[in-house]
């Protein structure tokens, strides 16, 4: 899938410019690592098949945002901009919404 980055340090974070960007190494790994399967996936469809991610719709004034744990406190927040095949992922940030 294509990537576009809502924030520039989520962008330098995955390809490891200027440090961690305050998040712990932890995060950052677990970022690196979905990263890589966010690049790979030909559709989101495989994100929901992944039951460790615990891929979800978020709801409310986020329902058109989707999350998948990083580890048990953080989430990476996504949107989704296009249709069918031509979809982009929007990496829109790191946090706990809870």
């Amino acid at each position: 899938m294509e990537v576009e980055f809502s924030d520039e340090n989520l962008d330098r974070l995955e390809i490891g410019e200027f440090g961690d960007c305050g998040y712990s190494p932890g995060i950052v790994k677990a970022f690196r690592k979905r990263m890589q399967l966010i690049r790979t996936a030909p559709d989101e469809r495989d994100f929901y098949t992944a039951k460790s991610l615990h891929y979800e719709k978020l709801q409310g004034d986020r329902s058109h945002q989707h999350s998948m744990r990083l580890n048990k406190q953080e989430r990476l927040i996504v949107e989704y901009k296009g249709e069918g095949t031509s979809k982009i992922v929007i990496i829109v940030g790191i946090e706990d919404y809870h």
